[in-house]
């Protein structure tokens, strides 16, 4: 499980102005990110766009990653969904050769009771041949998985090894961090609320800034984690604003204004999300100014 401790980054799926999948952009967002220092990549997440994506654009990301990768890093593969059974078969007949954890989203908008939930896992549990980190996101997915059902989950399937944690409560979040088994991993998905999450027994953190900034935003992960609160306090203040710019017009836009700024990748997004509006992109760019001066 230490493969995943420190900072995994949502990768973001590129598009050229035409909308069609960039993927000389994500080869170079991958090397950007890897060479930055962090610790695993997370493909086809929330970030990627993953829910405008077809099946065959999906199987061209994983594709590219793994390739420009090159078992430099440890990759995690997003498969969840609100329907168990697709879910199911797709963790079935996806080829997860290259893949060594899975990342799957408590179901959305159906909003099934804490007991759905758990059968939904289960479910997941039982077909998977790869290790799951739970995903709880409750301001996109409109249901909460709480803490006694996580853990549930955690004490009852092995292949259960973390949960990705997104509800942006630090009191939740101590809960599961002080009731967790040994070695399951508490994962930030608030990039906001890393540096407390990893201070009071987190594990790390899956980010979005941290593939924008990840040079910067991967060393205030290890500080942390290594206990050296003064200098990871000062870097976490010093990346705070960025933060909140980037999802303040939603995500990804704000993150792809990011990669445009860094001639990484165009800030193109699919409907309907709409590109970042060039009131925020001038306040990334003067960040990205700030920081690199």
């Amino acid at each position: 499980m230490k493969k995943f401790v420190g900072t995994g980054v949502a990768l973001v799926t590129p598009f050229k102005k035409d909308t069609s999948v960039d993927t000389e952009a994500l080869k170079n967002i991958v090397t950007h990110v890897i060479e930055g220092g962090i610790d695993y990549l997370v493909v086809l997440g929330t970030t990627a766009e993953s829910a405008v994506l077809t099946q065959q654009e999906k199987q061209l990301v994983i594709d590219t990653v793994v390739e420009t990768n090159h078992k430099r890093l440890p990759i995690v593969l997003g498969i969840g969904g609100n329907n168990t059974a697709a879910v199911v078969n797709e963790l079935t007949t996806t080829n997860l050769e290259h893949v060594d954890a899975l990342l799957s989203v408590s179901p959305f908008y159906n909003k099934p009771t804490q007991e759905g939930i758990y059968q939904h896992f289960k479910a997941v549990a039982t077909a998977s041949s790869k290790p799951i980190i739970l995903y709880n996101v409750p301001g996109r997915t409109a249901s909460n998985m709480l803490p006694e059902t996580v853990l549930r989950l955690a004490n009852e399937f092995d292949n259960i090894i973390g949960v990705k944690e997104a509800a942006g409560d630090m009191v939740q979040a101590m809960r599961l961090i002080k009731n967790a088994p040994k070695d399951f991993l508490v994962i930030s998905g608030d990039d906001m609320i890393t540096l407390p999450m990893i201070l009071t027994g987190g594990s790390g953190v899956i980010s979005v800034i941290g593939q924008g900034y990840p040079k910067e935003f991967s060393e205030m992960v290890r500080l942390a984690l290594a206990g050296n609160t003064v200098e990871a306090t000062a870097l976490h203040y010093k990346l705070m604003p960025s933060i909140d710019y980037i999802f303040e017009e939603g995500n990804p836009a704000g993150i792809k204004a990011v990669f445009e700024l860094l001639n990484l990748a165009t800030a193109t997004v699919r409907l309907p999300l709409v590109e970042a509006s060039v009131t925020l992109k001038e306040k990334l760019r003067n960040f990205t100014e700030r920081l690199n001066s």
